[in-house]
């Protein structure tokens, strides 16, 4: 099961600057996450390991980016250097979910269980289309992509650290259907 690393998650990308008056055009890790939007302090971690913590005045969505304005940055000239800088949140930031919803780093690295064909191995990574997300697992069948829909996932256990689902056949490629 994943574990988080401390008390701080990577929620984005500085890919540049927007406008003048120093806002930053993030890109969040997860596509239409809007988890940026509400947190209270950042952290820029750069490529050579400084980091700067950063209170956020200002956040909107803008063509599938976050903009951020940051507490005393108010020119091009002062974000600059944040540019291609990872932005990390706090995990206490973040909204919270309905009942039958999940973070992102609640579900990466738990064990997946077909019903029929018993474990299909670890859920590596997910990407969003646009009709559904889909979930990568990799394990003895090699790679599985599975919808996330609500027909084929059976049920989230975080204590047990696994996700349940009903696969139709053909979807797990050579798999022995029983």
């Amino acid at each position: 099961m994943a574990v988080r690393v401390g008390e701080w998650f990577c929620a984005g990308v500085v890919r540049g600057t927007h406008g003048l008056r120093g806002d930053l055009k993030v890109r969040p890790v997860t596509d239409d996450s809007a988890s940026l939007l509400e947190a209270g302090e950042l952290e820029f971690r750069k490529a050579d390991g400084t980091a700067t913590r950063q209170v956020p005045v200002r956040s909107s969505l803008h063509k599938g980016d976050v903009l951020l304005r940051l507490k005393g940055l108010e020119h091009i000239d002062e974000v600059q250097h944040l540019v291609g800088s990872e932005v990390y949140m706090p995990y206490r930031d973040l909204p919270d979910l309905e009942e039958d919803e999940f973070y992102w780093y609640q579900l990466e690295g738990l064990r997946v269980l077909d019903r029929t064909r018993g474990e299909l191995g670890t859920l590596e990574e997910m990407f969003t289309t646009p009709a559904h997300d889909i979930y990568v697992v990799q394990g003895p069948y090699g790679e599985v992509l599975i919808p996330v829909v609500e027909q084929m996932i059976v049920r989230v256990d975080l204590v047990a650290g696994c996700i349940e689902v009903d696969l139709p056949e053909g979807l797990v490629p050579g798999s022995d259907e029983v």
